[in-house]
């Protein structure tokens, strides 16, 4: 019976594993013919755009060498973003400086690339020249309108030619473009310019910014309801002009090796007995070439963009210029370049005035480490310098505001230590709301008292977006006062520091480091306590001048130059330029022959640059804002300059990228300056925002806030692309950057229809995995059968 049984429950066992053998091979078939059949498909109506896309884009194990990876939209896929490498070429011959700019865009991807480059350059810098270099070609980059130049551009770049934009999104802030940079290739930009060097003091200087530092871009405002047939609707007003032109990747040097290396030569002809020859923040060789000149170069071959370069010289003994004229003819006309050192004041038995001043300090996020402690160092001793009869306030400033004294008080010895104290004890963090402040210590302090002077003193780096709306409060409250910018750190926005102190008829002086703090606020104590030189003109005798700028000549200190320009309708003027004002109450004038001018190059572009800003400096004035840009758009054709409504624009008449090959972009990503510390800028354990500091509002529209962007880089580091990558090579980590939503490199997704073949592949692989647990079970069952018919017989 036992052996019968056995021989029945095997026939049955064999069947039914047969059966289910059987089902779960036909499924398991099926599934893999579906799979195949969805590579056939995927290969049978992929574009051979799409394929090319994918083979431009890596993984990050992929890749060999330190790199920067944007994400695409292929997931799991990434590109390289293009690399930088900067030469800066800087001539000074007398009181102008030629500099020549050239940018390597270096494509390390396997795809064809469009880069965008945010760079600084000195804020009255007339940018004239962009060539594109192609292999041992050159090609001339030409002047065209705003939007003219934008148009050919974008045509170029959809042809697939290489073309290159250079755009003005602030008098100190550039962006170039580069189109159609092919596989492995380099594509060479230069950029030229002409600057005035500055001189304060007996000393003369000269600036070159190497990084844009992460602005602080306040939310649009709703400002005005307008009203149309009847129905009032809300118009959003943006403080911030090209918000989204101005921002880029920033990476966090705890986790990046500085990028964007620059190397810089300067061949300084002073046209007089030279002194000493510094560079402030930089190591650098000086060999001389007589008594004049010097070359000056960086000790390192290269340095990374991340603070700005400064070099300063001083006259020999006894051989400090008063004076100068320069002439250049261009076209039939003449344009000059004067400068004069006023006297100082005399000194008199009249006691100074008192003042009031208002101290305000920037204690925001931007202002951690060595900023906020220059920024401490230099408003106590400003307050200690103060006198028993003067009166003073403090405020500071973050995403908050505190207004310490509400209001001025007598600067008595107790006042004095207690806001010495206040201001010793303040740490940096936060957003820049700066406007507040600004309207706090010029609306809030009362009138001024009989026979003081007012003095409004901002110590800030300047790191905001809105510039257009502080210049704005500044022009309609500072009354009677005067401001005084200082600019704090390793890459102050120094286009907002020297134009606020331009309009508050003020100085603006440039601490980069701790060992300045007390020789620039000397130089500056000097100016408060100084009365300022006033109701200076220029006039011309024996000849007419079309434009002199600046027009207003604005008010000077002690040691300040004036310098103007001036252009004349005849390319051989006779006369003489006259420069008079008042050094306190007593007159001071000037005559220099035309005759005697020596040759200058530049000088008319330098002109063009300055009537512009006048034009912009006065644009409040103005009812018809089209009228204006015409003017502008005028004076930057005839000159080739690069304005807010002008732009250099060069194009490769032959096609490089092949019609069937996609084109990624990204920004280049840039180094957070110097000193600057990455998690009270933009929050920790947060991805840069693209130049929205912390606590949130300032975040631009488009892009990521602090908390998704962490989410979502967390996300993407915990992927098993990233965990090998980091498992494989630690040290990738500290060269890759997985950069915010923003950045997201937007490329086209594949033309499969691959998401039906892949819910077909799916279904039946769930049917070979049901079938083979319904085997399972069977076996568990037949299992317990054979058990039970044991049992039945006794086994």
């Amino acid at each position: 019976m036992f052996l019968e049984d056995e021989f029945i429950i095997g026939r049955i066992r064999a069947r039914r594993i047969s059966v289910s053998v059987l089902i779960a091979v036909t499924a398991f078939a099926a599934c893999i013919a579906a799979i195949l059949g969805l590579a056939s498909a995927a290969r049978a109506t992929e574009t051979p755009q799409a394929s090319a896309q994918l083979a431009a884009l890596v993984r990050p194990y992929d890749v060999n060498s330190g790199s920067l990876l944007f994400p695409s939209k292929e997931p799991g896929f990434y590109v390289e973003a293009p690399r930088l490498k900067t030469d800066v070429a800087i001539d000074v011959s007398g009181p102008i400086a030629r500099v020549k700019v050239t940018q390597r865009f270096q494509n390390p991807s396997r795809g064809w690339v469009e880069g965008t480059y945010v760079f600084p350059l000195p804020d009255n810098s007339a940018v004239d020249a962009l060539k594109m270099q192609i292999g041992e070609r050159f090609i001339e980059g030409q002047i065209k309108p705003r939007q003219e130049a934008r148009e050919i551009y974008e045509q170029a770049k959809a042809e697939g030619k290489k073309t290159a934009l250079l755009e003005q999104q602030r008098p100190n802030i550039f962006t170039n473009q580069v189109a159609n940079i092919g596989p492995g290739e380099t594509i060479v930009v230069q950029i030229e310019y002409q600057q005035t060097v500055h001189q304060s003091g007996g000393e003369f200087s000269l600036r070159f910014p190497m990084v844009v530092a992460p602005r602080y871009n306040p939310a649009p405002i709703v400002q005005t309801v307008e009203f149309n047939n009847g129905a009032g609707f809300a118009t959003p007003r943006d403080p911030v002009e090209n918000r989204d032109k101005i921002e880029a990747p920033v990476l966090d040097p705890r986790e990046n090796a500085r990028i964007n290396p620059v190397s810089l030569t300067v061949g300084l002809r002073a046209g007089f007995p030279l002194g000493d020859v510094k560079s402030s923040f930089h190591d650098v060789d000086i060999s001389q070439d007589g008594d004049q000149a010097r070359t000056i170069s960086l000790k390192a071959d290269t340095v990374p963009a991340d603070k700005d370069f400064e070099l300063t010289w001083k006259a020999a003994p006894g051989k400090m210029p008063s004076a100068g004229l320069f002439r250049e003819v261009i076209d039939g006309k003449t344009y000059l370049l004067a400068f004069v050192t006023p006297p100082t004041a005399p000194d008199t038995a009249t006691p100074p005035a008192k003042r009031e001043v208002v101290f305000v300090i920037d204690n925001s996020g931007s202002m951690s480490g060595p900023s906020i402690e220059q920024a401490r160092q230099s408003l106590a001793l400003a307050i200690s310098k103060l006198n028993p009869d003067d009166r003073f306030n403090v405020i500071r400033f973050d995403d908050t505001m505190t207004d310490y004294f509400k209001g001025l008080v007598t600067a008595t010895p107790d006042n004095r230590e207690k806001a010495i104290a206040y201001v010793r004890g303040l740490t940096a963090d936060g957003g820049t709301e700066m406007l507040p402040a600004l309207q706090a210590a010029l609306r809030n302090q009362g009138p001024v008292a009989t026979g003081a002077l007012r003095q409004v003193v901002f110590l800030t780096d300047g790191a905001i977006g809105n510039e257009q709306q502080l210049f704005e409060e500044i022009t309609a409250n500072r009354g009677d006062a005067r401001v005084f910018t200082v600019g704090i750190g390793s890459a102050p926005n120094t286009y907002f520091m020297t134009k606020a102190a331009e309009i508050g008829r003020g100085t603006f002086t440039a601490i980069g480091s701790t060992d300045q703090v007390a020789s620039r606020m000397g130089e500056l104590f000097a100016k408060l306590q100084n009365p300022a030189m006033t109701d200076i003109a220029a006039t011309f005798e024996g000849i007419e001048a079309e434009d002199i700028t600046p027009n207003p000549m604005p008010d000077l200190y002690s040691g300040e130059p004036v310098v103007l320009t001036a252009q004349l309708p005849d390319d051989k003027p006779a006369g003489k330029l006259q420069i008079v004002g008042k050094t306190g109450d007593q007159p001071w004038r000037v005559e220099m022959d035309i005759a005697n001018a020596a040759d200058g190059n530049g000088i008319s572009k330098l002109w063009a640059r300055r009537k512009i800003d006048d034009f912009e400096a006065r644009a409040y004035e103005r009812q018809d804002p089209a009228a204006l840009d015409k003017d502008i758009e005028t004076v930057a054709l005839a000159h080739h300059l690069v304005s807010r409504v002008t732009s250099l624009v060069a194009v490769d008449v032959t096609p490089s990228r092949p019609a069937d090959q996609p084109l990624g972009s990204a920004k280049l990503p840039l180094n957070l300056p110097d000193g600057w510390d990455f998690d009270k800028v933009f929050g920790e354990n947060t991805v840069p925002l693209g130049g929205a500091e912390r606590h949130g509002s300032a975040t631009p529209a488009g892009n990521v806030g602090p908390e998704q962007a962490a989410a979502e880089t967390q996300a993407l580091a915990a992927s098993p692309e990233i965990a090998n990558m980091m498992a494989a090579a630690p040290t990738a980590k500290a060269a890759t950057m997985i950069a915010q939503k923003s950045t997201t490199v937007n490329l086209p997704q594949t033309a499969t229809r691959a998401d039906e073949q892949i819910i077909r592949g799916l279904t039946m692989l769930l049917l070979a995995l049901t079938a083979a647990s319904g085997l399972a079970v069977w076996r568990r069952r037949l299992k317990r059968m054979i058990a039970v018919g044991a049992k039945r017989n006794g086994l």
